[in-house]
């Protein structure tokens, strides 16, 4: 029989209680020192190492942990640093978190924007994309992952280095400004610093090292990439007394599997999640002297897995490869993107519930099961019994269906997914009933969320504040935004969402089939965490969410219309985590009948302007093209479903941010929407691309400046992005605004740089003679 090492391919670097986030937004703030980070950083990952180790598990991960974005950490380690940061100190943090955030620092004379961001494949993580110049040149810039080796050695464990490999560093990345070169050419020099690290590494006593290579999970060109993976693994397999685990995983790796079975690497991993249809193709094709490292429990939702299932698939692959390599097994991708622990959530969550859950303090256990399954199952003959009968208490509980819910939702005809008229007879109508000037200014829907507002909200939350006194200081606060938005000139206006703690999170909490977590944090973008709802059962609304708070804002403004701020049914679904017994698209169909009723109240109490957010429609399209058209179809149809209830006049705008959207340009005319407001500011302009390829004959609003950095954009700064802007799109529409919402800023920056927007928009119709 094989032998089984039980392993995770990364762990979530927050902490039990956000430990990371209070540490880096300390530093940030000047509270916390440099030797109070670093110590406070060794100290969360010794505690992550112990909490691994304490179920059994054969070896631990190392260099999974990051103060921002383990894809800058890799960028940062080979001296990829554009030339705007490299005034900066490089041996500190200071250039890293200046490429992570920007920097205005006018004491030193330094503004310098961030690196552009971008989802992480098809989850809501956020990653920092590299800038790949023609002249790159690569250096082993930093020992982080050494470091963190000989942390865990020194601690008694059994260690693995993780590290993002080259070929998908550089695929990830982008070609700097001014640059011609693709970044793949440029893999041969960066192939000798990799040696070096994995040298280093080997130095420092590692015997296995995985080589995240997520790309191999994509349509790849094999004229371009087999010979790239081969260049690359052919030097590596150079190095002496050093295993190499090339991993890859939220998808099969199809075509991709032939070319990289062949690869001289000392073992494969297999995402036997969303990769199953896989594995009968692999045991063909992975050599006998290859490990296979099985990942058979869900790294990205948070249910409790069927161990008997899992257990199957993986006696199948020990089966298989009786008198091969050793198997071992893992999490089908890091852990990053489940919760820390369910710990916490006991008192919270009720029993029968908590026994359908597993977060990543779980999973660990779960892959610990499988493994002493495989060798001795007596040994854990209760612990499979117990997940047996959770895993059945779900399937039947009476808690998960309801049957006028999908009654309604099979009912429906065509006819619920369509305007009532064509754009261009919607764009007269609603022209004629707001008024709004040449370029109209508006901002995508949140502002700060002060300390005085969490403050509040918390009190609230204990008794400490009644729900009389908690709703008039949220009314004098959206109060106070409203008339400040008017004030300095802003179009069309927003309420500033302080009742609502996230987006989704505060739309679930008024759906049925929703239940919330009490620390179910994951990161979303450098310090940014949140805490996504579980959908568990079939969604519906009770009653009206936001006309209430609606009403009441445009009560605060007589002469300009203030948007009703609503989240998108596809959005929900991607910012959740859903159930797993029934098509997304049907859950997301009942999300759309809920959020229909909601757009339909909010028109009935005379709200004219009504805005549905999609910013994770990009972000939910599968990694694989041959499935493309199924999800655009039905993500299309939800959306549509839940805005083409209201009257022609009625303008019902949408946003997207921080994604490809070529890809899916034509998805987003389909969706019928009047208004779309999209990031642009940190892509270089690419939306333009775009838009001369597809054209776009409705209103659109491309962001004028990044709001995930503390930076404050200057008037030039935005007139410049705004004029390209009007060579690919019609000034009657054309709207300005910022690229996202203002929720996680301050609001000096906020002022300073709104005001700077408005004023571009006012020159812009001066020069227009508007």
């Amino acid at each position: 029989m094989s032998s089984i090492k039980s392993t995770i391919l990364g762990f979530p670097r927050m902490g039990s209680d956000r430990q990371l986030k209070k540490l880096v937004e300390g530093f940030w703030a000047g509270k916390v020192t440099d030797a109070e980070l670093v110590e406070g950083s060794k100290k969360l990952r010794a505690e992550h190492w112990a909490l691994q180790t304490s179920y059994g598990l054969s070896e631990v991960p190392v260099g999974d942990f990051s103060y921002y974005d383990q894809v800058l950490d890799a960028a940062f380690a080979v001296g990829v640093i554009p030339e705007r940061y490299q005034q900066l100190d490089s041996a500190g943090t200071q250039a890293y978190f200046a490429m992570a955030r920007g920097l205005q620092d006018k004491s030193i004379g330094v503004d310098v924007p961030s690196l552009e961001m971008k989802k992480w494949f098809d989850t809501n993580y956020h990653y920092m994309v590299p800038e790949i110049s023609d002249n790159q040149e690569f250096v082993l810039h930093s020992t982080k992952v050494i470091d963190e080796l000989n942390e865990a050695k020194a601690l008694g464990y059994t260690a693995r280095p993780v590290v993002l490999g080259p070929v998908s560093l550089l695929t990830l990345g982008k070609a700097a400004k001014g640059s011609s070169s693709k970044p793949i050419s440029h893999l041969a020099k960066l192939i000798p610093v990799y040696a070096e690290l994995f040298a280093k590494l080997a130095a420092a006593g590692a015997e296995w090292v995985q080589v995240d290579e997520p790309i191999l999970s994509l349509d790849l060109d094999a004229a371009v990439y087999e010979p790239a993976f081969a260049q690359a693994y052919g030097e590596f397999a150079k190095i002496g007394g050093l295993k190499f685990l090339l991993t890859s995983y939220f998808d099969r790796l199809g075509s991709n599997l032939s070319w990289a079975a062949t690869l001289p690497v000392h073992g494969i991993h297999l995402d036997l999640v969303r990769g199953v249809a896989d594995l009968d193709a692999a045991l063909e094709k992975i050599p006998a002297d290859k490990v296979i490292s099985a990942g058979l429990i869900n790294g990205r939702n948070i249910w409790k897995a069927n161990l008997e299932k899992q257990l199957a698939l993986l006696q199948k692959v020990v089966d298989a490869r009786k008198s091969a390599a050793p198997v071992w097994v893992s999490s089908s991708c890091s852990l990053l993107h489940s919760p820390h622990s369910l710990k916490p959530e006991a008192g919270h969550l009720d029993e029968e519930m908590l026994g359908w859950l597993s977060f990543a303090e779980e999973k660990i256990e779960e892959v610990a099961i499988l493994a002493a399954a495989v060798a001795n199952r007596a040994s854990v003959d209760a612990k499979l019994k117990s997940n047996a009968e959770k895993v059945a208490s779900r399937q039947t509980s009476e808690r998960i269906t309801r049957p006028a819910v999908q009654k309604r939702l099979a009912s429906l005809d065509r006819t619920f997914y369509e305007r009532k008229a064509p754009f261009a007879e919607r764009q007269k109508q609603q022209r004629t009933a707001l008024n709004l000037p040449l370029f109209p200014t508006t901002t995508i829907g949140s502002f700060p969320q002060t300390a005085e507002v969490r403050r509040a909200r918390a009190q609230f939350r204990k008794g400490a504040l009644s729900a009389t006194e908690y709703k008039q200081f949220l009314d004098e606060e959206t109060r106070k935004c409203i008339e400040w938005q008017d004030e300095i000139g802003l179009d069309v206006l927003v309420h500033g969402e302080f009742e609502r703690t996230d987006m989704v999170e505060f739309f679930g909490e008024h759906l049925e089939g929703f239940v919330f977590t009490k620390k179910g944090w994951v990161q979303s973008y450098g310090s940014r965490c949140v805490k996504p709802p579980v959908i568990f059962g079939d969604v519906s609304r009770p009653h009206a969410m936001t006309v209430d708070v609606a009403r009441f804002s445009q009560s605060c403004s007589k002469a300009k219309p203030v948007k009703g701020m609503l989240t998108g049914p596809v959005t929900i679904l991607q910012w959740s985590f859903v159930r797993d017994d029934q098509p997304r698209s049907q859950t997301a169909g009942q999300i759309a009948l809920a959020i229909r009723d909601e757009v339909v109240d909010l028109e009935a109490a005379g709200i004219k302007v009504i805005q549905v957010d999609e910013p994770a429609i990009r972000e939910g399209l599968p990694l694989r093209k041959t499935d493309y058209d199924a999800y655009l179809a039905w993500s299309v149809d939800v959306f549509r479903l839940a805005t083409t209830g209201v009257r022609n006049e009625t303008q019902v705008h949408t946003h997207f941010c921080y994604s490809d959207f070529n890809e899916i340009f034509t998805a987003i005319k389909s969706l019928d929407a009047d208004v779309i407001t999209i990031e642009n500011s940190k892509s270089d302009l690419k939306l333009l691309s775009a838009l001369e390829t597809h054209g776009y004959t409705a209103e659109i609003g491309p962001g004028l400046y990044d709001i995930h950095s503390p930076r404050v954009p200057s008037v030039e700064e935005m007139a410049a992005r705004f004029d390209a802007l009007q060579k690919y799109i019609p000034a009657e529409n054309l709207w300005a605004n910022p690229d996202c919402g203002l929720k996680t800023r301050g609001w000096p920056e906020v002022k300073e740089s709104l005001q700077n927007l408005v004023a571009v928009a006012v020159a812009a119709r001066k020069s227009h003679g508007a």
